[in-house]
């Protein structure tokens, strides 16, 4: 009955280990919330929008009159720039005691822009001038008894030696005047640099410190946002121009004095009459571009420095009968936003099967706020509006609606 008890016992099953069936219910379970969170995944990409949202503009074809003056040559963009602008700061450092001006404020050449503290320089410069008329009073002595042993001389009663004494003894006074009228010259001259003046005429077009704040004298070539220590900008609006980028290639097509067409982003409709000032005799090798210099004729208020603007070079011709200026004709033009440059070329983006195309293209004019291009489209083409500057070619893109 033993043996049969045992035997019995080693057939019984142990139920105190883990259950087979819990797990695979745990195994299932999480097999399940693994699907679950792909799915979402999925379901969350699907809905989420792909490719660089853009906004889209078209080329058309137009009738532009052709100008009897000139025809277009090449465009190139840039910035409206003061010829003359200066960043004015004191030729000493000190603490800004007063400021006179502000932002947009109109001064002439040598009016007060600001004044620096000069209490202990004013009293260097009264002590300078009391040292002076120490040194004057030591001099009329000096003569005095010059004077004196000269005619104790003249009688034999002072010697030779007192008497060339005494000529030392002015002598030495004269000195001691002259450097006490170079000191009070001196400190007068530090009273002045307290007083900050303009350079010349112009506007105040940024304001870098305020009253308490110390400054100093800033070296040239300095960048007007981290000039540190300086008082003001001041730019000559008289003298405004565009500095534009021209592609290496298109340089040898400008002269001396090149009439040109200035368009501003701001202002698209309205367009500028210009003539090319100078072209710097040097090329910038990352971008293979040659920087202009145009000079505004018919500048406005309306122009304000570091406006992106567009300038339109055209090549002068002789002037043609009236029946032939009138001549009208079909042409591509594109909206302004829309053309780019790009490694010193004219280029544009066209939407292309869901992606941004750069296509090269040769602008012409500028009409009505509508660029000219005479190369590169037919005038049927969805283009890019105000591409970004990360877009590059290929890039997947999303129309806004």
């Amino acid at each position: 009955m033993a043996d049969l008890a045992s035997e019995l016992n080693s057939l019984r099953i142990d139920r105190s280990g883990p259950s087979p069936r819990r797990g695979v219910r745990w195994l299932v379970a999480a097999g399940a919330i693994v699907l679950l969170a792909a799915g979402a995944l999925l379901i969350a990409r699907a809905a989420r929008p792909r490719g660089v949202p853009v906004e889209t503009v078209r080329a058309t074809l137009a009738s532009v009159s052709q100008a009897a003056a000139g025809t277009p040559i090449l465009t190139a963009t840039g910035y409206v720039v003061p010829r003359r602008k200066a960043v004015v700061s004191a030729k000493i450092q000190g603490r800004l005691s007063d400021l006179r001006v502000e932002e947009g404020s109109r001064v002439k050449r040598g009016d007060i822009l600001a004044r620096l503290e000069n209490a202990d320089l004013l009293a260097q410069a009264q002590r300078a001038a009391a040292s002076v008329a120490r040194a004057e009073a030591d001099l009329n002595e000096a003569r005095r008894q010059q004077r004196l042993n000269e005619s104790l001389a003249r009688e034999k009663v002072a010697s030779e030696d007192q008497l060339e004494a005494a000529k030392s003894r002015v002598a030495i006074a004269e000195a001691s005047l002259l450097q006490a009228q170079a000191d009070r010259a001196y400190a007068a001259a530090e009273v002045q640099n307290t007083i900050i003046r303009a350079p010349f005429d112009g506007v105040v077009v940024k304001k870098m410190a305020e009253v308490g704040e110390s400054v100093a004298p800033i070296p040239p070539g300095v960048n007007l946002s981290t000039s540190s220590g300086a008082i003001v900008a001041l730019a000559d609006l008289e003298t405004l121009e565009v500095e534009a980028d021209v592609a290496e290639s298109n340089v040898a097509q400008l002269e001396d004095e090149q009439p040109a067409e200035v368009t501003v982003e701001a202002f698209p409709d309205r367009q500028y009459k210009a003539v090319l000032r100078q072209v710097i005799p040097t090329a910038d090798r990352t971008k293979a571009t040659v920087q202009v210099k145009v000079t505004i004729l018919d500048k406005d208020r309306n122009l304000k420095p570091e406006m992106t603007a567009r300038v339109t070079f055209v090549a002068v011709r002789p002037e043609r009968p009236a029946a032939s200026a009138a001549e009208v004709g079909p042409a591509v033009v594109v909206p302004q936003e829309a053309v780019v440059t790009r490694d010193g070329r004219s280029q544009v983006f066209e939407i292309r099967g869901g992606r941004a195309r750069l296509r090269p293209v040769t602008t012409g004019g500028v009409r009505s706020g509508q660029i000219v291009i005479t190369e590169g489209l037919s005038g049927t083409e969805t283009l890019v509006a105000r591409p970004p500057d990360s877009l590059r070619d290929g890039d997947t893109v999303r129309v806004r609606s």
